[in-house]
C-alpha cells in the first residue's frame, strides 16, 4: 500500500479490500453514487465504522452526497496497489492447498498462485488449478523473487518449512497451520487456524445471538 500503516489501524487496512471488492461489483453494474448505509448492508460493517475508515484518507465523499463509485475504486485500487500483481507460493499440496490451488483467488486481480510445493512424489510434476506443484526440496531455488507463501503443510513441519521460506526471501506466511510459527521482525505471519474459527462461531451462536449484537 501507498499509505503509512502506522496512521491506519489494522482493522481499517483489513476491511479495505472488502470495501474493493464491493466497489468494484457497483462499478460494473453502471452505477454512479454510493451511500455509507449502501455500503454498510452490502458489506456488513455498520456506517459510522465505514467514515471513520474512511477518514482516514480525507474527504472521500460529501455529506448529502454519497460516495463517487469510480473515484473510490480508483483511489483503493492505487493504495491496494491492484496494478501490481504480487506473486504467492503455496507449501503444502493436500486437501486445502488443492483448494487454494483451484480457487487462486479468481475475484482478486493482483494475487495469484504462481508455484506449488509438495513432498510427495505422486503431485510432484503435476498441475493443480493450472499451477505447476515443484518438489519440496527445491523450494530454495525454484520460488525465486515470490513474497509471499500460504502454508498448509502438516503442524510438524511448519516452523522448519517456515524457516527455510524465511532464508529463502519470504517476507509474508499466511499461515493454515495451527502451529504457532516464529519468525524475524521483518516477516508478517497472519494465522489462520479454522478449528478455532469454528468453534468461536459456535460459541458466538449459542452466547451471542445477533440480535443483542446489532443492539450493542
Amino acid at each position: 500500500m501507498d499509505i503509512e500503516q502506522t496512521k491506519i489501524p489494522q482493522a481499517t487496512a483489513k476491511r479495505l479490500p472488502l470495501y474493493y471488492r464491493f466497489l468494484n461489483n457497483l462499478h460494473s453494474q453502471g452505477k454512479l453514487r454510493v451511500s455509507s448505509k449502501e455500503l454498510s448492508e452490502a458489506v456488513k460493517v455498520d456506517s459510522a465504522t465505514i467514515r471513520r475508515d474512511f477518514s482516514y484518507f480525507g474527504a472521500l465523499g460529501k455529506k448529502g452526497y454519497g460516495y463517487n463509485v469510480e473515484y473510490l475504486l480508483s483511489f483503493f485500487r492505487k493504495t491496494l496497489d491492484q496494478d501490481e500483481t504480487t506473486k504467492v507460493a503455496l507449501v503444502g499440496v493436500g486437501n486445502l492447498g488443492t483448494a487454494f490451488l483451484n480457487y487462486n483467488f479468481t475475484k482478486n486481480n493482483n494475487t495469484r498462485i504462481e508455484i506449488a510445493f509438495d513432498a510427495d512424489q505422486k503431485r510432484v510434476g503435476t498441475e493443480v488449478g493450472g499451477v505447476q506443484v515443484e518438489h519440496v526440496d527445491d523450494l530454495e531455488e525454484k520460488i525465486n523473487d515470490t513474497a509471499v507463501a500460504i502454508l498448509t503443510v502438516p503442524s510438524s513441519e511448519a516452523q522448519p518449512m517456515t524457516d527455510r521460506l524465511v532464508k529463502a526471501g519470504v517476507s509474508a506466511i499466511l499461515n493454515f497451520t495451527p502451529a504457532r510459527i516464529t519468525v524475524p521482525p521483518h516477516v508478517r505471519v497472519h494465522h489462520i487456524d479454522l478449528s478455532i474459527e469454528l468453534q468461536a462461531l459456535v460459541y458466538f451462536l449459542k452466547h451471542y445471538p445477533l440480535e443483542e449484537e446489532q443492539e450493542g
